[in-house]
């Protein structure tokens, strides 16, 4: 029995996925979480074989949940959900240790076929950004990658509008260094605002608008 953590902020996403997991005699939903800061601690009371988490979410976040959970236990198996199934968010979730990425838009079964390979130790990829990600390995370099995973996170979260005090309250960080991020985001993307950065990020497909 695979016994999985879901972590979504939006409580009828989970119950969908629950209602989903529940028809495979195969997996268990041992708990649930809808933050980025609760997810840590259910993991750490949990001991889930599968973290199921959406990568976009208000707060911590499900990119720094996940660094946090894999610093501290590095055999964690995280399974990142996204709205978004453009190449940069599935490599920023691979680059901090997920073991595999799916769409949402992927069909359901394909959540437990996710989930029953991350289990087993199989890296797993949306085969629809699994080709995305192969393109964009050939064509040049989005401007996006030019950030760093940290400017990156921060940069996502000014597009959604939030303000330099709240993220470095959230990812505990002095706001100066939020600020210098937010510098080099400009200088990197060739903007001036922050009015800017959500419209290259929407444009970009990083965001909905």
């Amino acid at each position: 029995m695979i016994r999985v953590l879901l972590v979504d902020d939006h409580a009828v996403v989970r119950t969908g996925f629950r209602l989903l997991l529940e028809s495979s005699a195969n997996v268990k939903v041992a708990g649930e979480a809808d933050s980025g800061e609760s997810a840590y601690q259910r993991y750490l009371e949990l001991a889930p074989d599968v973290v199921v988490m959406d990568i976009a979410m208000p707060g911590m976040g499900g990119i720094e949940a996940l660094r946090r959970i894999r610093s501290h236990h590095p055999q964690a198996r995280v399974l990142a959900l996204s709205a978004h199934d453009d190449p940069v968010h599935a490599r920023r979730a691979l680059r901090e240790g997920a073991f595999g990425f799916l769409s949402k838009r992927s069909a359901p079964e394909a959540l437990i076929e996710a989930i029953t390979g991350v289990a087993a130790g199989r890296r797993y990829i949306d085969p629809g950004v699994a080709q995305r990600l192969a393109l964009a390995d050939v064509d040049a370099k989005p401007p996006a990658e030019r950030l760093s995973e940290r400017e990156f996170e921060v940069f996502i979260r000014l597009a959604h509008g939030e303000s330099v005090q709240r993220i470095a309250e959230d990812l505990r960080l002095a706001p100066s260094t939020i600020g210098t991020h937010l510098y080099n985001i400009k200088q990197k993307l060739g903007v001036s605002n922050q009015s800017e950065l959500t419209l290259f990020a929407v444009r970009h497909g990083l965001i909905e608008p």
